[in-house]
């Protein structure tokens, strides 16, 4: 849902930008390039020393590329094959940093094993729910379906809350730490209830999609047998 309406939103707060960068002759891949680098930086930098504040800040900086190299793209109209896969495939590096630094985090100074486990679930279920989309579309199934937790969703509840939890040590705000663990456990969940309806719609559209398959193959030639014969030896 974060996905349908935030992205429309911050699309068209940042096309003059994206304009600008064109004009300046930057392209959309670099955009995205920089945009990783970016959010990698921020995340291994200062998630694994507990700086979530700080990092947050950083990450953030970076994160709206996303929308950037989109927006820069299809304004020069050079949206292609190409600079799909590499957006899809940095934004899968870029979580994966998200989610390592936090893991590093609790594995070292945060000293919670239990919670260095979590974060290292949201990140391996979040590349299974792009992948159960990905994987299904590629075996020709429409996936009607966006699920519970997507990319939007789990990086706005564990961003805000890790900047918001950064505010402790940051600031001395009492307390507010245990709102990331919160979210870690909330992604953790929803990623995996995301997981369950994707799974479930492929199944479905798969299971619907083998019948009218097997209906179509039955149903045309029932009354021609040199057909169904010609049928039978194209198939073999």
């Amino acid at each position: 849902m974060l996905n349908k309406y935030a992205r429309a939103f911050f699309t068209r707060v940042l096309t003059p930008f994206a304009a600008l960068l064109l004009r300046l002759g930057v392209s959309p891949d670099t955009v995205t390039l920089i945009g990783t680098g970016g959010v990698m930086a921020g995340a291994l930098a200062f998630f694994p020393r507990g700086e979530f504040f700080w990092g947050t800040v950083v990450i953030t900086l970076f994160v709206f590329s996303d929308l950037v190299d989109g927006t820069m793209a299809r304004q020069a109209g050079r949206s292609s094959r190409w600079g799909a896969f590499l957006d899809s495939t940095l934004d899968r590096v870029a979580d994966a940093a998200v989610f390592g630094g936090i893991a590093l985090w609790y594995a070292g100074g945060g000293g919670d094993p239990v919670l260095c486990a979590v974060a290292i679930f949201c990140l391996a279920s979040g590349q299974v729910v792009s992948y159960t989309k990905a994987r299904g579309e590629s075996i020709g199934l429409p996936v009607n379906v966006n699920g519970l937790v997507e990319r939007a969703e789990r990086l706005v509840i564990t961003l805000v809350c890790a900047g918001l939890a950064g505010f402790e040590t940051a600031f001395g705000v009492p307390h507010i730490g245990i709102l990331l663990p919160v979210a870690l456990w909330a992604v953790a969940v929803g990623s995996l209830v995301t997981i369950v309806q994707r799974m479930v719609t492929v199944r479905r559209e798969a299971a619907e999609a083998d019948a009218a398959a097997a209906g179509g193959e039955g149903g045309g030639p029932g009354h021609d047998g040199a057909a169904a014969a010609g049928q039978g030896s194209g198939s073999s």
